[in-house]
């Protein structure tokens, strides 16, 4: 088997990373959403003042895998937490333990920085990934209604 390996994203994994992200849409039905580029990944990753980060999984120096993060703050706790915006390992990747390699390194950097929650959102049907959440001990957080302000209705709302 082929050496796994965690690793920060570089510069130099950027188009990779944006293919592993137009194939996350495609796999969540939602290709036509994605409208992400290279350029405008490496600006959020490693622009004047980045405010994405990221992780990448590679087996056998290929990259395989992502996660793609940023930092939320919780008044209640006081503190920073890492807010994970994407997950993602190839289907023929899957089950080798990446996906929970990739967790652990966002746990770490909670650890490491004083951070006091790693949060992320999951699609209803998406019963794989809520089993592999659920499996390491992650709770839904059932109470909780995402909401979001974009196109025309977020435009109307700058207006106002």
């Amino acid at each position: 088997m082929s050496e796994q390996h965690i690793r920060e994203v570089t510069e130099s994994d950027v188009a990779t990373v944006v293919g592993l992200v137009h194939e996350l849409a495609d796999y969540e039905q939602a290709a036509d959403e994605c409208h992400l580029t290279t350029e405008q990944l490496r600006t959020a990753l490693f622009g004047r003042s980045p405010a994405l980060f990221g992780h990448v999984a590679e087996v056998g120096g290929e990259v395989v895998g992502f996660a793609l993060w940023f930092l939320n703050f919780s008044t209640w706790r006081g503190t920073h937490g890492i807010y994970l915006e994407d997950l993602f390992v190839r289907p023929a990747h899957r089950g080798s333990g990446l996906g929970r390699a990739l967790l652990n390194s966002l746990a770490r950097e909670c650890d490491a920085r004083g951070y006091a929650r790693l949060e992320w959102s999951v699609l209803d049907w998406n019963a794989p990934a809520i089993n592999f959440y659920k499996s390491i001990g992650a709770l839904p957080m059932d109470e909780w209604t995402v909401f979001r302000l974009t196109g025309d209705a977020l435009e109307e709302s700058a207006r106002s």
